[in-house]
């Protein structure tokens, strides 16, 4: 396997579209989410962009439990990640790097749960995401926040490279498991 992130990057993206293209994965809800859900607990998600685990299930979960709800926002690739409040009547925009996100004018929240789209990830829940870091320092901003990675599982490989200021998630769904970390 590679060490080169952006070559990973781009075999997993490939993989990923394939895989997504020809069977139209969904998840499922997860007993160990659904635990976390109650009024009041905020939920950050994300809109997919292409062929991302799409985490509508588990937004509607959370919904349904009187979650708080709120989207990533992206001003620029400098600017840290923000999480909007996000409802049936949030506008959204298009932002930077195809994102489709809340109006900047939505208040922002810190969220309890970050569910997170990934490029890639491995058996110790280290993921690799787009290369600019987003996820990463909010992570560490958010950093009493459970993280909730979302991938299909042709995603997953052996091993990733791991920078120091990576920061691996709590949890893995994908349509055919829940990847929790191994016991040591």
């Amino acid at each position: 396997m590679t060490r080169d992130k952006k070559a990973l990057r781009a075999q997993l993206r490939a993989a990923r579209d394939g895989f997504f293209a020809e069977h139209r994965p969904r998840l499922a809800v997860p007993e160990l989410l659904r635990a976390r859900l109650a009024p009041g607990v905020v939920v950050a998600s994300y809109l997919p962009v292409g062929s991302e685990a799409d985490p509508a299930p588990l937004v509607d979960a959370a919904r349904e439990a009187g979650c708080v709800l709120a989207l990533a926002w992206v001003a620029d690739r400098a600017t840290p990640m923000e999480f909007l409040r996000w409802d049936a009547d949030t506008a959204i925009e298009a932002g930077p790097m195809g994102l489709r996100q809340p109006s900047r004018s939505a208040p922002a929240v810190v969220p309890d749960v970050i569910l997170t789209p990934l490029v890639g990830f491995d058996a110790t829940l280290n993921r690799l995401g787009q290369g600019a870091g987003f996820y990463d320092r909010a992570f560490v901003q958010h950093d009493a926040a459970w993280r909730l990675g979302l991938a299909w599982s042709v995603q997953q490989v052996p091993e990733l490279p791991a920078d120091p200021w990576d920061v691996p998630l709590h949890a893995i769904l994908t349509e055919q498991a829940l990847h929790l970390p191994e016991q040591r």
